[in-house]
Order: C-alpha cells, then sequence, then structure tokens
C-alpha cells in the first residue's frame, strides 16, 4: 500500500507548556489570575486540547500526581506507559521484588561476610523519584534473610 502524505493547509504547532495547568477555580491559581494576553488569545483564536497528566491516565496509581519525565515518556510513547511505581508496587504485591536477581546475590553475599545492608535513598510518599513502601519493602526482605539493615534516608 502506497501512503501519500498528506500536507497541513497551514502550519501546525504542538506547544507543550510545562506545569500549566487548567483549572476553572481561580483561588490560587496563578494562570487565571495572571496576566496572560497572548495565551488567552491564541486559546481563543486556536484550537486546544487539554490531557490528563495525572494517575492512570499516565502510568502511575490513580491520585498519584504527574510530573515533566512522566508526561514527555507518555507523548513520545504515543501511549500510555506504566511507570517504576506501580511497576514496583506490583512486584512487591505479587511477591516477584523479592526474586530479583540482584537483590538475592546481595544477600548472599553480605551473608557469607556477615555484613550489614546500608540502604540510602529518599524517604518520602511523594512517589516522584521513590516512595517509602519501597525502601521498607527492601528492608522486609533483607530482615527476612536474616540481614542487619542501615537505613540512611534523604528526606524530601
Amino acid at each position: 500500500m502506497t501512503s501519500i502524505p498528506i500536507k497541513p493547509t497551514r502550519p501546525v504547532i504542538l506547544c507543550i507548556l510545562d506545569g500549566w495547568g487548567s483549572r476553572d477555580d481561580a483561588v490560587d491559581n496563578a494562570i487565571i489570575l495572571g496576566n496572560t494576553p497572548n495565551f488567552d488569545k491564541m486559546t481563543e483564536i486556536c484550537p486546544v486540547a487539554y490531557l490528563d497528566t495525572s494517575g492512570l491516565a499516565v502510568g502511575l496509581p490513580e491520585g498519584q500526581m504527574g510530573n515533566s519525565e512522566v508526561g514527555h515518556t507518555n507523548l513520545g510513547a504515543g501511549r500510555i506507559v506504566i511507570q517504576d511505581l506501580p511497576l514496583i508496587d506490583a512486584a512487591i504485591k505479587d511477591g516477584s521484588f523479592s526474586e530479583i536477581a540482584g537483590l538475592k546475590s546481595t544477600i548472599a553475599s553480605l551473608k557469607s561476610t556477615g555484613g550489614t545492608c546500608h540502604l540510602m535513598g529518599l524517604m518520602s510518599t511523594g512517589g516522584v523519584h521513590s516512595h517509602q513502601d519501597h525502601m521498607l519493602a527492601l528492608t522486609r526482605v533483607l530482615s527476612k534473610a536474616g540481614i542487619p539493615v542501615a537505613i540512611h534516608a534523604f528526606l524530601d
């Protein structure tokens, strides 16, 4: 099959405004309260589309806010890309988290040397770059294997 390129009759612009949300409520809303004449004019004369940028719409758990990286990943892929947060959550839930080869070899090494596992990382419920549930799950796996654990938490 031969495809025939379709040329737009006029220029097309894809304008992604990171951090520029849409909400009707003016309370604490810099977009509505701000003086945005150019943006206002463009939205009056040009077609506009809004995308869901959080939760299941971008491969995150329901209610989890998105971020720039998540948004660009999904836009670039042209589909919903399941993010690390729900993938790790699922692995913890189904038990496959404790079967990760690198974790198993670390446990074996620490058992043979009698060492302590020092875990360093972000500890918060934010879910953007980390989640404390993942650190706690890792601690449980190590403790269950008899490995002493020291947590060096970075708080955000």
